[in-house]
């Protein structure tokens, strides 16, 4: 049979397996198996493309997969679920890498093979240097936001978008001038010319990148994310317009169409444009007390929690960054487990972008086994939340702040939250007064149905958890 036809069908089977992944992944019920398809079909794209390759050099081959899978183990074990959003930043800051130099080596090799290279050809590889390095340098700047390793408020200047602009213009400009070099027509002189354009394209693209992240701070930062994924899925796609492999464009399209999927997603979460974000520089300010935003806040103790939560027909757990910084999901799960064994119907309300990327409410649920069908969405939730005995609030802020329907003054004015302060009761786990990511304060705190239960999210359930058990 033909190899290159095998090939082509090798790469149609791979492109299958990640669509289906994708799909699967979809649902926390089928999340697993979705990851497993998508890992079988990138196995099937790894080898057809070796059988395609004249000369394999084994050692590295055999070297960089033992690396990558030292490097994924580890990852996968070490580091915790409360770091899990800085790991996502860095494998899209690595994706994006890969692809620059996947463009850049390819030029490189195309020049010292005089192989004539077309318009489009050249064109795919400015693209992939581009994208790839805007989004290394832009998964750097998040990854060190989310981290603390910088100030995760935004950095704001005058004139701001003017120079983002004109570092955009320069790069179009030498893009342009790089694109329509006739690369098997150029002398060493000619093509150190060019090599020199390359090199300034990816220094510029480098700081682009670093100044169109460093103006966003805050509750944007789930959205940061799903766009620098989506950035790592173009690159590649384009690398593999470069190489001319179609695995590489198909995969490329998927994770870059999801990214910017998800990213309208977070936006309309948040009732805010892409621009918006991207612009406005969100949680520039430290704190934004007022009038409303002042009281006297309401503190309990576990022991008059418990006597609340035993007497409670209806509860929802609102989870946030919080509990994922105390790791309290698991005893989280056993309260509720024994809220529902005293006849309590118990739910968990996720908001879009609790946490500090998408999904990451889900995945320490269900790290926990709390039950799919358990979790619901603010929608289904807030019609009836005067009907909710006990809201209890563990380390979320933002997105339960009333301020974003009461005060228009409210950097969160508009956006969508999940509506505990309408609760009969509501419990507010944190450790301080103090405002959220956004750097936003809270009239919920001072709301007369609520109630401040102090300390250290997970101590505070596990004693809640042993009043129930006494």
């Amino acid at each position: 049979m033909n190899p290159q036809l095998i090939r082509g069908l090798g790469y149609i089977t791979a492109s299958i397996f990640f669509i289906f992944g994708l799909k699967m992944l979809s649902s926390q019920a089928t999340a697993r198996r979705g990851n497993l398809v998508s890992a079988i079909g990138m196995f099937i794209a790894v080898v057809t493309t070796l059988t395609a390759m004249e000369e394999i050099r084994w050692f590295w081959i055999v070297f960089g997969a033992s690396l990558g899978c030292v490097v994924g183990v580890l990852a996968a074990r070490l580091v915790k679920m409360t770091a899990m959003p800085e790991m996502v930043g860095l494998f899209n800051g690595f994706g994006g890498l890969a692809s620059l130099l996947v463009g850049w080596s390819e030029y490189h090799g195309k020049w010292a093979a005089a192989d004539p290279v077309s318009l489009f050809t050249t064109v795919a590889i400015f693209l992939t240097v581009l994208i790839g390095a805007v989004t290394f340098s832009g998964s750097l700047v998040a990854y060190g936001k989310l981290s603390a390793l910088i100030d995760g408020r935004p950095i704001l200047y005058k004139r701001q978008n003017l120079v983002n602009a004109f570092v955009l213009g320069a790069i179009v400009a030498l893009g342009v001038l790089f694109s329509v070099q006739r690369l098997d027509q150029l002398s060493g002189s000619g093509y150190a010319l060019v090599y020199l354009e390359l090199i300034a394209i990816v220094v510029l693209a480098l700081v682009l990148g670093v100044l169109s992240t460093i103006p966003i701070g805050g509750a944007d930062m789930p959205v940061v994310i799903c766009l620098l994924n989506s950035y790592s899925g173009l690159a590649a796609c384009a690398a593999g317009f470069v190489i001319g492999n179609n695995v590489l464009i198909v995969s490329g399209s998927l994770v870059g169409a999801s990214g910017l999927i998800l990213t309208r997603i977070m936006c309309k979460a948040m009732n805010r444009s892409l621009a918006n974000v991207l612009f406005s520089g969100f949680g520039s300010a430290t704190s934004t007390k007022g009038a409303g935003y002042q009281g006297q806040a309401n503190p309990i103790a576990p022991a008059d929690t418990y006597l609340i939560l035993e007497a409670a027909h209806n509860v929802v757990f609102v989870p946030g960054y919080g509990m994922a910084a105390a790791q309290a999901q698991h005893v989280v799960r056993e309260l509720g487990e024994l809220l529902h064994d005293n006849g309590a119907e118990v739910r968990y309300c996720i908001h879009p972008v609790a946490g500090r990327m998408p999904g990451h409410m889900n995945v320490l649920l269900a790290e926990a086994n709390v039950p799919y069908e358990m979790l619901v969405e603010p929608q289904d939730v807030n019609p009836t939340m005067e009907m909710v005995d006990v809201a209890i609030v563990i380390g979320a802020n933002d997105v339960v702040n009333p301020a974003a329907k009461e005060d228009q003054a409210s950097p969160l004015w508009g956006m969508p939250i999940i509506e505990v302060d309408r609760a009969r009761t509501c419990i507010v786990l944190k450790r301080s007064l103090n405002p959220g990511f956004a750097g936003v304060d809270n009239p919920l705190f001072f709301k007369s149905n609520t109630r401040m239960l102090f300390g250290d999210a997970k101590a505070s359930i596990t004693s809640l958890v042993s009043e129930f058990k006494q």
